[in-house]
């Protein structure tokens, strides 16, 4: 057994609670049952000691590296952690070579625990790769970020990837409840007392990290103060004073900011103005720039409601420029108001279609010329080559239409991208696009019967 966990079992008193507490077995540990309940694939893997080479994907404090640590326990495999924040090739390369000697000296596994392996570079996530294979260590790799888009495929492929979710509340309650009670590794011996009410309050305030969820107990404890018979007591005062910095997850430009945006997109698209603005507020919590979200609130303005009501894109821009003029968090008002208008008014991707099909068409049928009547005789030789000619100018027909017209290039004739919906205004332009087709029908049966 290796120094770190023999330090687990005997834990300093002086290590954070979180530290103390730490799990060092699989029934000690806390949440994720979805890969460690019995009969699982990776819980079967670890009590049968069939281990592989494994990532570990999901949000801060949910058990990463402590999961590591257990399965190297009960492998009774040799625990090292290397952190990609920190290392470089020279310190994997020593890693491997420690691996290495202890292999043949004491006929022992590796197993290589890599905390933010997606901070590392192609060239040094390839450094692993022999080492995996010839079974030099057994890699485990921990990572907040999407590894499809992280981590290169080669290191993918030789490993298993394992999602881990955030903490329940209910699961939190279960950790909180732990400390208070374990006298050898957490604060038993102080007897504290916390009310239910105010351990939902701490859980709610950890927002399912399990490190976070410990270290604001561990701080509250220290402001425990006890009443005249001596009770010491944890109230809901005192974990609002060492909460009130935490700040809802939310990390920029990685994973969870994309899923936050999807969300409020979807939602506005949905029809779902309390969901959107709910994942609105969620990303100014979180620290989101609001110029950033008046940017897609635009583009949704044009996406999702388009033509079925032109005063989306009108109401977008201007809440933009109200945000601008009034900065936070006077001007965030004015971008919720278009939150919510985007979410309520009537929805057409029409639009958005339309240019999607079209340009697909451009790029597949190449430069088609543009037909002579619709060509502008600027010059003398381009009238004697006919351009201009039979061109009928739309202004002098019945209605300012010209029934029957042709605008595209001859091989396009009758082409259509833009599908007005049946919704909003553009179930009127819907409406008028009909009516002006049936011209074209009238005036092409009246030029084959002449």
């Amino acid at each position: 057994m290796t120094e770190s966990l023999l330090q687990e079992e005997n834990p300093d008193l002086y290590q954070p609670l979180a530290a103390r507490m730490r799990p060092r077995t699989l029934d000690e540990f806390v949440g994720q049952e979805h890969i460690l309940g019995s009969g699982q694939a990776l819980y079967q893997a670890i009590i049968a000691n069939r281990l592989h080479s494994m990532l570990f994907w999901g949000p801060p404090g949910v058990g990463k590296t402590t999961l590591a640590r257990v399965i190297a326990n009960l492998s009774d495999s040799r625990f090292e952690s290397i952190s990609a924040v920190l290392a470089g090739i020279k310190d994997i390369r020593a890693a491997i070579d420690r691996a290495h000697h202890h292999r043949l000296g004491q006929g022992r596994q590796t197993l290589l625990f890599v905390d933010e392996v997606h901070r590392f570079n192609k060239t040094q996530q390839d450094a692993f790769l022999p080492h995996i294979e010839n079974g030099t260590i057994l890699f485990i790799g921990a990572t907040t970020e999407n590894p499809a888009f992280e981590l290169n495929n080669a290191l993918l492929s030789r490993a298993r990837i394992y999602v881990l979710k955030s903490l329940s509340k209910q699961q939190l309650v279960e950790l909180i409840s732990q400390a208070l009670t374990d006298q050898d590794r957490g604060l038993g011996t102080l007897n504290l007392t916390m009310s239910d009410d105010t351990k939902l309050a701490l859980a709610r305030a950890a927002d399912g990290d399990g490190r976070r969820v410990l270290n604001f107990l561990e701080i509250a404890s220290d402001m425990a103060v006890p009443d005249a018979k001596g009770k010491m007591t944890i109230d809901i005062e005192t974990i609002a004073t060492v909460s009130q910095e935490s700040l809802r997850r939310f990390d920029k430009g990685g994973d969870l900011f994309h899923e936050q945006i999807s969300a409020l997109h979807k939602a506005v698209r949905g029809t779902a103005p309390d969901a959107a603005l709910y994942w609105f507020v969620r990303m100014l919590d979180g620290g989101c720039d609001p110029l950033y979200i008046a940017r897609r609130l635009l583009r949704m303005a044009s996406e999702d409601v388009g033509n079925a009501d032109p005063r989306a894109l009108q109401l977008a821009l201007a809440g933009w420029d109200t945000f601008a003029r009034l900065g936070s968090p006077e001007g965030e008002l004015a971008l919720a108001q278009v939150v919510i208008y985007l979410a309520c008014a009537p929805k057409s991707n029409a639009v958005y279609n339309a240019l999607r099909q079209a340009t697909e068409q451009v790029k597949q049928s190449g430069s088609l010329e543009v037909p002579l009547h619709l060509r502008n005789a600027s010059t003398s030789l381009a009238s004697e080559l006919g351009y201009g000619k039979e061109y009928r100018y739309a202004h002098d027909e019945h209605g300012s239409y010209a029934a029957g017209e042709n605008y595209f290039p001859e091989d396009l004739q009758d082409s259509q991208f833009y599908h007005p919906v049946d919704t909003g205004l553009e179930a009127k332009i819907r409406e008028k696009l009909e009516y002006l087709k049936g011209l074209d029908r009238s005036s092409a049966n009246k030029r084959y019967q002449g």
